[in-house]
């Protein structure tokens, strides 16, 4: 081995057992080192595409799962044995006989699956593996995420179409996975490389603007966090330090594409945190290694938003807020767990800083994401849902249809919304209230009417917003619409919605356009070419054309009246105008016949009252009973059909 890579290699490892030294035990630690030497002879023989010995890969992976993301002893030794079973002669079950079980099951599940073990596409088959195993243990998942991480890291080394498909991957299922842990810091990493690797030229034109931005503002910068410093000065509590952090290229051509904008008129490009040492928690909690009550929780959590809220209290006495700027995730953190104060605070020069107020746990949080401490409501709730939905498409789908189906329900930035009893429920972000319904019992979905989102009356269609308080209101004889399966996007919701449309779409026969037929009248049928079956009825000006030019094609049916399918119909009402007309007419549709009107227009011209209605019934038999009892209303003196263009 050369001397250099050989040198390398022993300050990387020497460095990763010096930072486990303290936090594992001496048999713990004697095992890392055994994981070490097994992987290394393993490997010994194996370059990597750069040329360096391979074994540099698996030290550095295990070197982020140790330091980066602070795990413990087992996972470090799956992560510097995670391509032994791969890549070389070694089984699962050696490892399990010198490792055990915990850590053969964290090899197992970050190696990857050879095509020949399933008829599925392999990056799927992958992907249900590693997803499959959050079931179990969420460490096997951040093993793979550091693998993942390192090889972008060194993607230099590869040709430009491995690069691609790489960068591909990562972009659709590792970066978004790793946001859904929490571990802000991994997700904008693999992000920005990702971007780097599919389009390059953009990547370095937006890096090179970004240095240039950098330097033209950093006195400006500079003046501004000066004073921020003086403000903290002046605190007797808590101590705080002030950083200037850049928004990576990916983030901003993110930016640039959603306002369609150029570099120059994208705001945000970076942002001022204001991280402050908070040892109020600790102080009402006690010590940190026994378990706390919820009082204390509560009590800790108070004064740690209590010290953020002195920091924007001080600064917005000297710098002036942006009215609407405030977003506190501290009360209401982000569905992956980032908790922080933000706000827009004007410079000198005017214009708007970006001001992120957090204490240290809290970044040490983000850091962390899903091993940091947290509570039960915050920290693991998404991954509870994970397991329903993962069962739930992994039943439903196979192939490129799961990952749709997990990159809906997961993989968008998420929404926190409520029932009107307070409930939390967890949507992708531009989730609509069809959504919400579904989520709620897929029956609630099936029959949603309306939506009350924060006490007013909306549409089921509408776009819900974070916080957003939903009740649905709903009609047992109302059915899905076919265009609702546009305005959905979590798989629970589209896959229930497909399954009605399907038996829609079972139906043989459609129905002229011209006379529109209802189950019970005398109807026609032709067979089309498509083999179809068109309905039309028996005095049907195209039917007896037809007839006449097709007779060949014309098909005894029956049309049947059935619960679940309601068609529109319109009818038109003529009478005297008095008072309570209107109103009578209403009661008669909605409240004795049960039917909802869809569209209801009247004239009134000296006294005589004309008005069209448009409502939905299930046969002719229906519609004929409506036109009864309305005839009966005092003051109408006809009604009739009238056909929808």
């Amino acid at each position: 081995m050369n001397e250099t890579f050989a040198t390398q290699i022993n300050q990387s490892v020497e460095s990763l057992f010096a930072s486990m030294q303290e936090r594992i035990s001496v048999e713990d630690m004697q095992r890392v080192r055994d994981a070490y030497a097994l992987a290394a002879e393993a490997h010994s023989q194996q370059l990597r595409k750069t040329g360096e010995p391979y074994i540099i890969h698996p030290i550095a992976v295990a070197r982020i799962v140790a330091e980066e993301l602070e795990l413990g002893a087992n996972p470090v030794i799956a992560a510097f044995l995670h391509d032994v079973v791969e890549d070389t002669s070694y089984t699962i079950d050696d490892i399990r006989e010198r490792f055990g079980d915990d850590v053969a099951f964290l090899v197992g599940v970050v190696t990857k699956q050879k095509r020949a073990e399933s008829e599925q596409s392999k990056q799927v088959a992958n992907y249900r593996q590693i997803l499959a195993s959050v079931q179990y243990d969420v460490r096997a998942i951040l093993i793979k995420l550091a693998d993942r991480l390192h090889n972008m890291r060194t993607l230099d080394s590869m040709r430009p179409d491995k690069q691609m498909k790489i960068a591909g991957e990562t972009d659709y299922f590792y970066a978004p996975l790793a946001n859904r842990l929490g571990l802000y810091h991994i997700k904008s990493e693999l992000e920005n490389l990702s971007f780097r690797y599919r389009c390059p030229r953009e990547y370095a034109e937006i890096e090179m603007q970004l240095k240039k931005e950098q330097e033209e503002n950093s006195a400006d910068i500079e003046a501004f966090v000066r004073t921020i410093n003086e403000v903290g000065a002046n605190l007797i509590y808590p101590y705080f330090e002030v950083e200037v952090r850049y928004r990576t290229p990916y983030s901003i051509w993110r930016k640039m594409t959603a306002a369609g904008c150029d570099f120059n008129h994208v705001d945000g490009k970076h942002y001022i945190r204001v991280v402050y040492y908070d040892r109020s928690r600790d102080e009402a909690v006690g010590d940190s290694s026994t378990r706390k009550t919820k009082q204390e929780e509560n009590d800790g959590a108070m004064l740690e938003k209590h010290n953020a809220l002195n920091i924007y209290a001080a600064l917005t006495s000297v710098f002036k807020e942006r009215p609407g700027s405030v977003a506190n995730y501290i009360d209401a953190p982000k569905e992956n767990g980032y908790q922080s104060f933000h706000v827009k605070l004007l410079n000198a020069q005017g214009s708007w800083e970006e001001v992120h107020i957090s204490s240290d746990r809290m970044v040490r949080h983000s850091r962390l994401g899903c091993m940091a401490e947290r509570t039960e409501e915050n920290g693991f709730q998404w991954i509870r849902k994970f397991k329903e939905v993962l069962h739930d498409v992994a039943y439903h789908s196979k192939d490129m249809d799961y990952m749709d189906g997990v990159t809906s329900s997961f993989y968008n930035d998420d929404i926190r919304v409520f029932t009107p009893k307070g409930k939390e429920i967890l949507l992708p972000k531009d989730a609509t209230a069809l959504d919400f319904a579904y989520e709620i019992h897929s029956e609630i979905g099936k029959h949603a009417v309306y939506a009350r989102i924060n006490g007013k009356l909306m549409s089921v269609k509408t776009v819900l917003n974070r916080g957003d308080c939903v009740e649905i209101g709903m009609d047992e004889a109302s059915m899905p619409d076919p265009d609702w399966v546009d305005h959905v996007l979590t798989y629970k919701a589209k896959r229930h919605l497909r399954s009605y449309l399907s038996s829609l779409s079972s139906i043989e026969y459609t129905r002229c356009p011209h006379c529109h037929p209802l189950p019970g009248d005398e109807v026609v049928g032709f067979k089309t070419s498509d083999g179809k079956t068109v309905l039309h009825k028996r005095n049907c000006y195209n039917a007896i054309r037809m007839a006449s030019q097709q007779g060949d094609s014309i098909l005894a049916v029956e049309f049947k009246e059935e619960d679940r399918f309601l068609y529109p119909v319109r009818i038109q009402m003529r009478g005297v105008d008095r008072y309570h007309l209107l109103s009578d007419l209403v009661d008669c549709i909605t409240e004795n016949l049960h039917l909802s009107i869809a569209r209801l227009s009247t004239e009134t011209v000296d006294r005589i009252a004309v008005c069209t209605i448009d409502f939905s019934v299930h046969s002719a038999g229906e519609l004929s009973a409506a036109i009864k009892s309305i005839s009966a209303i005092d003051g109408v003196d006809e009604v009739h059909r009238v056909e929808i263009d």
